[in-house]
């Protein structure tokens, strides 16, 4: 079988490919921390996702060296975001648990969980569905085609419910390529590698697609470590536009676009702390209302 060492991949410097992109100009802008205070640590905090009313934030929460983690919740009170808490459904250590993400219509939430073999790193897509008293229901496993014996990474959806995902599973290019799930009925899913460009030579595994299905957000190892790469729709193919700006000697991970896909979180090194949030502005004016901001919800 084969598995993801996450660690492995993050901190990786081995020659996987000669292929190499230019950072994107058409966005040279920098990015800022963004983490609130009463979640950041000298740990990891990354890859978020926010409920629609903005008052609650699912995160990865990892050791400095990325070798367990587990998601948590953090909700907005009293203006400030609150202290971090396992989400109801989430399993404790050893399970290992990541890459939450809730649906544009709010009535799922997609992560990956090792629940099923904790003993190993054979991560797959898990889902919990809202109830009528709005509270998350039971963990359920998504089917093959979708998972597979390998491992499955940052579950991610767009507007019409396809989902993005990294998997290292055989017959992945470069050791991992991005796919895409479309279920066709329920329970029942057909899947194909997004292919090239996107699905490179070298290690793919995270996607990230905006809303409308139009800009694309990839995290690949191509060589020197990993780093955020941006595609863009037209006729329908998609081109590479160029690398996020981020810091070149860091590795990125965690991509969440804005719901109009003008602004960017990620994680990366900051300093003396292993990893904190980022935010970037993709465009010159975007709406800088998001990421939700406690404050503006306190005041209102």
């Amino acid at each position: 079988m084969m598995f993801i060492d996450r660690a492995a991949i993050l901190l990786g410097t081995a020659a996987l490919s000669a292929c190499s992109a230019a950072a994107d100009t058409s966005a040279s802008r920098t990015a800022t921390l963004w983490t609130p205070a009463a979640i950041a640590s000298d740990g990891y905090e990354s890859s978020p996702t926010f409920t629609s009313d903005g008052r609650t934030m699912i995160y990865l929460a990892a050791d400095k060296d990325f070798g367990t983690y587990r998601l948590m919740r953090s909700r907005c009170e009293t203006g400030t975001w609150g202290p971090p808490a396992p989400p109801s459904f989430a399993m404790p250590l050893p399970v290992i648990e990541a890459d939450a993400f809730i649906t544009p219509d709010g009535k799922r939430l997609y992560y990956i969980s090792t629940r099923h073999a904790p003993e190993t790193d054979d991560f797959d897509i898990w889902y919990v569905e809202r109830t009528p008293d709005g509270a998350w229901g039971d963990p359920q496993r998504l089917p093959e085609p979708v998972n597979s014996p390998a491992a499955e990474l940052l579950p991610r959806t767009d507007a019409a419910g396809r989902l993005y995902f990294g998997s290292s599973r055989e017959g992945s290019a470069g050791g991992g390529d991005i796919y895409i799930a479309t279920e066709i009925r329920p329970g029942e899913w057909t899947v194909a590698n997004v292919g090239p460009p996107v699905s490179t030579t070298g290690h793919d595994y995270e996607a990230e697609i905006s809303r409308d299905g139009r800009t694309l957000i990839t995290v690949s190892n191509r060589g020197d470590r990993s780093h955020l790469y941006r595609y863009r729709r037209e006729g329908g193919r998609w081109i590479e536009v160029g690398r996020i700006p981020a810091d070149p000697d860091q590795f990125q991970v965690g991509p969440l676009l804005s719901p109009k896909g003008d602004r960017l979180l990620f994680a990366q090194r900051h300093g003396a702390r292993s990893g904190e949030m980022f935010l970037i502005d993709l465009v010159s004016d975007p709406d800088r209302s998001w990421p939700p901001d406690c404050r503006d919800q306190a005041a209102s």
